[in-house]
């Protein structure tokens, strides 16, 4: 299903529109983590963030499977979402995205500048996919998924940038929400028949691919009340996990304070920006630094779209909680 073929096609449409992302080896980063580390910066694409280059594939394969569709619609805490506004706007679709009441104000206020209609609804990104799709229903709008083959090769045209721009790395941390990020770079791996490790990384309050991945069947969870809102999923994908227990060597868990630390250190040492789940994957690496002394390593800050309020507090010291 991901082989080489389909991984480039899928790259060469994303960077039609979009050029690719930098990977830089921070020398401060490999100071703290006692490895070389080289982070591969998705906070640099038109969002912000990994998620749109698996809306520009999906999109474009959409109008070619159903060339009448018109409207898209999708739940999302943000991410997804501006994704989805991001390549309706360019196919000339409409866009309505369902998103938890609280959300991240910056990021809704993102989605409308995309040109999306935004609903809050529920408590959280599964209640509000409830209501997306029944409005699907009424207003005859196509549901765009959180997780499709096609977003899988989108966002994996980040990780074939990665694995063919960096040294050859022993192992990649990357954040698993959905499950389209962390599958993509398992999906590049395995297309290019490199023997990279992956190590998916979930927030302890966001559990549930870290016990599906340990029991092998989806486990959902009853709350996901993590500050990191590209993780905060209750109940995994199964096709998602099928391909994570394939190709995911671990899957570990990070806390909210070690997440927030994690932001401050990428701050301090690259004065990027990386929201909670864009700083999982280095919080992950710098729970595990024992394990991976000397060696070298990726870690997908996969997005930097944090609210101002909440990331002044982190720099000060804080970590934020869920609203």
């Amino acid at each position: 299903m991901y082989d080489l073929a389909s991984m480039e096609e899928a790259a060469a449409r994303v960077h039609a529109v979009i050029p690719p992302t930098p990977q830089y080896a921070w020398p401060l980063l490999a100071e703290a983590a006692g490895c070389e580390v080289w982070l591969k910066h998705e906070n640099h694409t038109p969002i912000g963030a990994f998620k749109v280059r698996g809306g520009i594939n999906y999109v474009h394969n959409l109008k070619v499977r159903e060339p009448g569709v018109t409207g898209l619609i999708a739940a999302s805490t943000g991410n997804h979402g501006q994704s989805v506004a991001y390549a309706a706007k360019r196919a000339g679709l409409t866009a309505t995205i369902v998103v938890p009441e609280g959300n991240n104000p910056e990021k809704n206020a993102a989605m409308r500048g995309f040109g999306a209609e935004l609903i809050e609804h529920g408590r959280d990104f599964n209640v509000s996919l409830e209501l997306a799709e029944d409005l699907a229903k009424e207003r005859g709008l196509h549901t765009f998924p959180s997780y499709h083959a096609d977003l899988v090769r989108g966002v994996g045209s980040y990780a074939m940038e990665l694995f063919r721009d960096a040294p050859a790395l022993d192992t990649v941390y990357v954040p698993i929400g959905m499950g389209s990020g962390c599958n993509g770079v398992v999906a590049a791996r395995d297309a290019l028949d490199i023997n990279t490790k992956v190590v998916g990384v979930v927030a302890k309050k966001a559990p549930c691919y870290l016990h599906s991945f340990e029991q092998k069947t989806p486990v959902p969870t009853n709350t996901c009340d993590t500050f990191a809102e590209g993780l905060a999923v209750r109940i995994p994908n199964p096709e998602a996990l099928e391909m994570i227990l394939g190709g995911v060597e671990r899957v570990v868990t990070v806390s909210e304070d070690e997440m927030a630390e994690a932001m401050r250190v990428i701050f301090s040492a690259t004065h990027n920006v990386a929201e909670g789940a864009g700083a999982s994957a280095f919080a992950g690496l710098m729970q595990e630094k024992d394990k991976m002394a000397g060696k070298r390593v990726g870690a997908i800050v996969s997005g930097g779209n944090i609210d101002r309020p909440r990331y002044t507090r982190v720099l000060a010291g804080e970590t934020p909680v869920k609203v």
